[in-house]
């Protein structure tokens, strides 16, 4: 892994919101992903104030608490907590008479400017967090490619051009630098590798903009030790942004303690293994959902989720980076994601038995 930092390597300020087109929506209904929600984005912009909200340390969350009048709070209450019933018990709202909702949240600063609504349960004050958020169809592949090609997944739901995601629970990557990254209970050496992973997986799907508060660290005690999983948050950013570099975490300046931790504790042919590992459990990944897969990366390749200069520059730089010409050819993100499957996992197909792992037309 290259540890120079690329200062220029810096993804737009504004993403637009890319809607939900028709073979995108039929997908999504197919695979139960579309269902009917009570409670529709648009209806939680009717908030009539907001209070900047604190972290615990006393500085600014870039979080609003939002109050709504009285009438639109017992409408909005009873809808938040049965979408919370869809999103953990499919539905079944025998439990929610014990449920609350203790404060919704506003960013105004997210592509998808979301909302972050916290339950509660009233019998033991535990509580959880979902986010309701704009459709984008940027996100949803993101979403939907985390599903596949990770060992994770992903729980949301779309309606019209609402969105709602079940949080992901982890230490966000900039406190881990804070707190954790040197802390002599963290083993480098295992973390070093998981960044190495997560740095191969982001550049195989092309999802961008993986700055440190944009993913986060689950810390799971193991036999004598600890293992690390890094998790993405943010999938705003799923192949729209026309560099290369914007696709691999190690070039953000926010990771840089990162990637000084990897060239400390991990020399070049461990790395060059660890990158392999990741890619030949992503190509198993993909022959065990394969027909899901295609039919993802085929509506992906029809669909507009960026603009035309950035998909020029990109593959550019792709055929550049891997001197291949057939990058050069994609009219689409999606097609440059479907190059880059290929490309990267043509020669592990082989290690996946009596299995036609394909992406041609």
């Amino acid at each position: 892994m290259d540890a120079e930092i690329n200062e220029e390597s810096k993804p737009s300020r504004k993403k637009p919101i890319y809607p939900i087109k028709d073979d995108l929506r039929k997908y999504l209904v197919k695979y139960g992903r579309e269902v009917s929600l009570p409670i529709q984005y648009e209806e939680l912009q009717r908030f009539t104030y907001s209070i900047p909200l604190k972290d615990k340390t006393g500085k600014d969350a870039y979080w609003e608490t939002v109050s709504y009048d009285m009438r639109e709070w017992n409408y909005l209450r009873d809808g938040l907590i049965k979408v919370y019933a869809i999103l953990k018990t499919e539905g079944d709202f025998s439990f929610v008479n014990h449920l609350d909702v203790a404060r919704i949240d506003f960013c105004i600063f997210g592509n998808s400017q979301p909302f972050r609504i916290r339950i509660v349960n009233k019998y033991n004050d535990n509580y959880d967090h979902y986010y309701i958020k704009r459709a984008d169809a940027s996100r949803v592949y993101g979403l939907e490619l985390e599903h596949l090609l990770s060992p994770n997944r992903m729980t949301y739901f779309t309606n019209k051009q609402t969105l709602i995601e079940e949080h992901i629970t982890g230490i966000p990557g900039d406190e881990f630098i804070k707190n954790y990254l040197h802390h002599p209970d963290t083993n480098q050496v295992r973390f070093a590798k998981e960044f190495v992973k997560f740095n191969e997986g982001c550049f195989m799907r092309l999802l961008g903009d993986m700055r440190s508060y944009n993913f986060v660290v689950d810390i799971t005690p193991d036999i004598e030790n600890i293992q690390y999983v890094i998790r993405a948050i943010d999938f705003d950013q799923q192949s729209y942004e026309g560099r290369k570099n914007l696709y691999l975490p190690q070039f953000f300046k926010d990771n840089f303690p990162f990637v000084e931790v990897v060239a400390k504790m991990l020399n070049k042919e461990s790395i060059v293994q660890y990158q392999a590992e990741e890619r030949t459990k992503v190509v198993f990944r993909m022959a065990s959902a394969l027909y899901r897969m295609k039919e993802l990366i085929d509506i992906m390749c029809h669909d507009t989720i960026s603009k035309p200069e950035k998909i020029g520059r990109l593959a550019q730089e792709l055929a550049a980076h891997f001197n291949q010409k057939t990058f050069l050819r994609a009219k689409t993100m999606g097609q440059i994601v479907k190059i880059q499957l290929k490309q990267i996992l043509l020669h592990k197909l082989k290690m996946v038995p009596k299995t036609k792992v394909r992406f041609d037309d």
